[in-house]
C-alpha cells in the first residue's frame, strides 16, 4: 500500500521526471549525464536560487524517477506512435507543447510499463504534473489522451 511519504516521493519523481526528458529534448543531454545531474543538483536538494533561498526541491524516489526516464528514452518511438494515434486527426507532437509532449511521454511509459501503479493513479498524478505548467484546459488534454493510452495499455 501507497503511504503518504511514498506517494509524494513518487509524485516528485514524475515531476522530476518530465522536466529531465524536457531538458534532455532542448539539449540533447546524454541520458547518463542527465540523471546524474538530477541526482548531484535537484533531487532532495537545496534550490539554488536566490528567490527560492532554503527551499528544497521535493525528495523524489529515485529509482522511480530513472525508470521513467530511462524507460520514456528507450521506448521513445514507441510511445510517440501511442501517442500520435490519440491525437485528433491532422494533429502531430511536433503541434505539441514541448513541456506537454513529455508530460505525456511520461505518463504513457508509466501506463505501458508500470503495472504495480493503478491506472487512475497514474493518469491523475500526470494531471496534476499538467497542472504544474498549463491550465485546466491543457490538463483536461493530458487526462484525454492517457484515458485512451490505457484503453490500449491495460486492456
Amino acid at each position: 500500500m501507497n503511504t503518504p511519504a511514498k506517494s509524494q516521493s513518487r509524485s516528485a519523481a514524475r515531476l522530476a521526471a518530465v522536466q529531465a526528458l524536457y531538458q534532455q529534448q532542448m539539449e540533447g543531454t546524454p541520458l547518463a549525464k542527465l540523471l546524474n545531474e538530477f541526482h548531484q543538483h535537484r533531487l532532495g536538494r537545496e534550490v539554488d536560487d536566490e528567490d527560492y533561498e532554503g527551499e528544497v526541491y521535493a525528495d523524489a524516489e529515485t529509482d522511480f524517477f530513472d525508470d521513467l526516464v530511462r524507460g520514456v528514452d528507450a521506448r521513445r518511438d514507441e510511445i510517440d506512435g501511442i501517442l500520435l494515434a490519440k491525437l485528433a486527426e491532422g494533429w502531430t507532437l511536433a503541434r505539441l507543447d514541448k513541456t506537454m509532449l513529455q508530460v505525456l511521454r511520461a505518463g504513457a511509459y508509466e501506463l505501458l510499463a508500470r503495472a504495480d501503479v493503478p491506472k487512475a493513479s497514474a493518469i491523475n498524478e500526470y494531471v496534476d504534473v499538467a497542472k504544474a505548467f498549463f491550465d485546466d484546459r491543457e490538463a483536461k488534454f493530458v487526462n484525454g489522451v492517457l484515458d485512451a493510452v490505457a484503453k490500449d495499455a491495460r486492456a
